[in-house]
């Protein structure tokens, strides 16, 4: 297996970020360094990242029905809870993504770094899908202008799919992954969201998993989000 493969696997970080580890010589293979991201290693070989051992682990991709004001990293130095708090797992789990602690729903957690590069690099164009409660009845302009693409400060967003549930309610559905995209997207049409949750992520769906909830994803459920990220 290639060197950064094999970090990436083994929780340390994304494939990209373990190949500049690897090229940054951080890394020694039987103890000596190694600065070649496709150097061939075994399950068994001494690969030690900064002096620590690295020792590959079982994937894991736990979904997570984030609750308020729980922080989208790793760890939280402050006093609110991490989403890795609220998963029931030894593995070194991150974030996929982020879920800003003013929304809720659906989020991932995994030690696969090669995966979760694909369900969020704007590459592979994976939709979400978010349950938006709005502080107005929204109009049929707005609904058009957000199905058309608005423009942001950080320039025009992509067409969106918008599903009217009430005169305040829609489902909406990106593909990009800008901060805050779906906030600012209705303070662009003269409105805003008073309750944001993320209900889907490619071919998953939160369902009746209860806020707080986590469960481990089943292999079918992973292969399916390879695919979402156009992996075949």
């Amino acid at each position: 297996m290639r060197l950064a493969k094999y970090l990436a696997h083994a929780g340390v970080a994304s494939r990209r970020k373990s190949e500049a580890i690897v090229a940054a010589g951080r890394v020694r293979v039987a103890g000596k360094v190694i600065t070649d991201p496709a150097h061939g290693v075994e399950p068994g070989d001494d690969v030690r990242v900064d002096g620590h051992q690295v020792e590959p682990e079982g994937r894991e991709v736990w979904m997570l029905n984030k609750p308020l004001d729980v922080i989208s990293t790793a760890d939280e130095p402050g006093k609110r809870i991490a989403v890795v708090d609220l998963v029931d797992s030894s593995a070194r789990l991150y974030p996929v993504g982020r879920l800003d602690a003013d929304s809720t729903g659906l989020i991932l957690l995994s030690n696969d770094g090669a995966l979760a590069n694909r369900l969020t690099h704007p590459r592979y164009e994976v939709e979400k899908t978010y349950r938006v409660r709005l502080k107005k009845p929204v109009t049929d302009k707005g609904m058009d202008q957000l199905r058309k693409g608005v423009l942001l400060e950080d320039g025009m967003t992509a067409p969106a799919t918008v599903k009217k549930l009430g005169e305040r309610e829609l489902d909406v559905t990106i593909h990009e992954g800008r901060n805050r995209q779906v906030r600012r997207m209705a303070e662009a049409i003269g409105n805003e969201v008073v309750a944001l949750q993320r209900i889907s992520l490619g071919s998953l769906r939160l369902g009746r998993l209860g806020t707080g909830k986590s469960r481990l994803l089943d292999e079918r459920e992973v292969e399916r989000l390879w695919k979402d990220a156009g992996d075949d």
